[in-house]
């Protein structure tokens, strides 16, 4: 996520389950028992995708609406469902409003014609028209730097620099930089100096050697991949 907040997505980083801003810096909850309530919710969601042939699905939410996009093993379109969101709700909440009806409607469906295509098809012909490019709702491979998070804090650096193909040139801009702020024949202080240098150091031996972490996702998104779909023991 970004940091702009407008009508169309939040870009801002907030917390995924009740969307309040305060505190959240970098996480994507506000507490644990906000991941845990919207998780409870997608649960119910993912049956709904199942039954959909989902390949991948994507969900995120403004002030004003909830927006699922899904995009099924045998279609190259995204389909689009905006739900409008209840004032004072929770997204969390919303979610499972917007499950209940989506899949009732599904069920209705499949009761009248007896066909699970039918019930499918009837559903997805209710999306909104868009022309939503696919990779959109496609996971990313995401990577994140580890063990060196002190050291770019330093430096000014955030991951993105150091996964870039321009690594060493931003480490060492960066260096130059706050050696000049910090040292002591510039009147800087001895001690920040040395920090500086340490975090320098660390930086360049680790990109000699990364140390990364690397996870499947969207930022700023819950997403669902239907390939890697296994039924949850449980929501912890």
């Amino acid at each position: 996520m970004e940091k702009i907040k407008n009508e169309n997505i939040f870009l801002g980083y907030q917390c995924l389950a009740c969307g309040t801003t305060e505190g959240i810096g970098r996480k994507k909850y506000c507490s644990k028992e906000c991941r845990r309530e919207l998780l409870h919710r997608l649960e119910i969601l993912t049956g709904l995708l199942r039954a959909l042939g989902t390949k991948y699905a994507t969900f995120s939410f403004t002030e004003s609406k909830l927006i699922l996009d899904i995009l099924t093993n045998d279609s190259k379109r995204v389909s689009r469902f905006l739900y409008k969101r209840t004032l004072c709700r929770k997204p969390a909440q919303d979610v499972y409003d917007m499950a209940d009806e989506l899949g009732n409607l599904w069920w209705e469906k499949k009761r009248l014609t007896g066909k699970r295509y039918r019930a499918t098809q009837y559903l997805l012909e209710m999306a909104t028209e868009n022309s939503i490019a696919p990779n959109l709702v496609t996971p990313l491979e995401i990577k994140r730097p580890i063990r060196i998070g002190k050291s770019l804090t330093h430096l000014k650096l955030t991951n993105e620099d150091l996964i870039s193909c321009k690594a060493h040139n931003a480490i060492k801009s960066a260096y130059r930089k706050e050696a000049l702020k910090h040292h002591p024949d510039c009147g800087g202080d001895s001690a920040s100096f040395r920090k500086i240098n340490s975090a320098y150091q660390n930086l360049v031996d680790w990109l000699k050697t990364p140390a990364l972490r690397i996870r499947r996702g969207i930022p700023g998104k819950w997403y669902f991949d239907g390939r890697k779909w296994k039924p949850p023991l449980s929501v912890k």
